[in-house]
């Protein structure tokens, strides 16, 4: 029989397929909150939030149950899912749109790029888990890239921001950043199709009561076909698809360095605007560009093996 290597001649296989989940999951995220600024126009906030919970239900019903596999819910993980939608779903929406609308686009971009150092730093508090060196350079890089892009593209025209505006960024920043940590615990116990399925559905027990208030006076008939077909793709996408991707990615990957990949999330909105919406793209920008790229690849790169060095 042939002998067992020792561990550090054996090291863990690069979770690539987690990488590729985690960075497809922000850049479709980033993808919709390009698009829902159309979105917006046409649907009060509540009632917009509301009909995405609620398609999204529709769509996700037979992940509700729980498999064979699958131990029934502790009263910790049903805290732990609550949890997960009411910062994660319901208050980072509302601290995002409601921030962006009281502040200015500056300001906007340059809060929400410390995403990145907001997980790293909860998953130090929280988890316990070691922020190595490289990850910690590639949460600057991150930074600075999201931040150079978001001043070189609004620079010239940014208005004075509002303090509320501003603290309801920040807001919404430590919202994500819980709602990636939390994540973590929650993939050791529960399938991706599950967590994403329960969240959805009080995501959708939260926002009801706003997004009913708001339909009372709203005309559907004067909706347009297409922004109905926008609709179903923000639906299906915010809750399902990049839920699912980002908790089946989070179960490989530590949560500091799955943090990373925020920053793919203002690059595909972005794009979104650049190449849909017709806004302006200029050399400045590119380079903030391959900066946030930069501290992806830098974060993920394959360490080499003891039998390497």
């Amino acid at each position: 029989m042939t002998p067992t290597l020792p561990s550090a001649l054996h090291p863990s296989p690069t979770p690539w397929l987690a990488w590729l989940c985690l960075a497809s999951s922000m850049a479709l995220v980033g993808s919709y909150v390009g698009l829902s600024k159309v979105l917006i126009g046409v649907f009060p906030i509540f009632l917009l939030a509301g009909l995405r919970f609620g398609i999204a239900t529709v769509a996700m019903a037979g992940w509700v149950r729980r498999s064979a596999t699958e131990a029934p819910l502790a009263p910790r993980q049903r805290a732990l899912l609550f949890l997960e939608s009411f910062f994660g779903n319901f208050l980072f929406s509302i601290c995002m749109l409601f921030g962006v609308g009281l502040s200015s686009a500056v300001a906007a971009g340059v809060i929400m790029a410390g995403i990145p150092a907001a997980v790293a730093l909860l998953s130090r508090v929280f988890l316990r888990e070691r922020i190595a060196p490289r990850v910690a350079w590639g949460i600057a890089f991150g930074v600075c890239g999201i931040a150079l892009v978001s001043l070189s593209k609004h620079a010239s025209s940014a208005a004075a921001s509002s303090v509320l505006g501003n603290l309801l960024l920040v807001g919404a920043v430590l919202c994500e950043a819980t709602y990636v940590v939390i994540g973590k615990k929650l993939t050791g116990n529960m399938s991706p199709k599950r967590i994403s399925a329960l969240i959805n559905l009080w995501g959708l027990a939260l926002v009801a009561p706003l997004a009913l208030w708001q339909a009372r006076g709203f005309d559907f008939a004067a909706v347009a076909p297409a922004s109905w077909w926008l609709l179903l793709f923000y639906s299906i996408a915010a809750s399902m698809v990049t839920v699912w991707l980002w908790m089946t990615g989070l179960a490989r990957v530590p949560a500091s360095s799955a943090g990373i990949f925020t920053v793919l999330l203002p690059v595909s909105a972005a794009a979104v605007g650049v190449f849909y919406l017709g806004e302006p793209f200029s050399a400045a920008q590119g380079g903030a560009f391959a900066l946030a790229l930069a501290g992806v690849v830098l974060a993920t790169w394959p360490e080499r093996s003891s039998a390497q060095r």
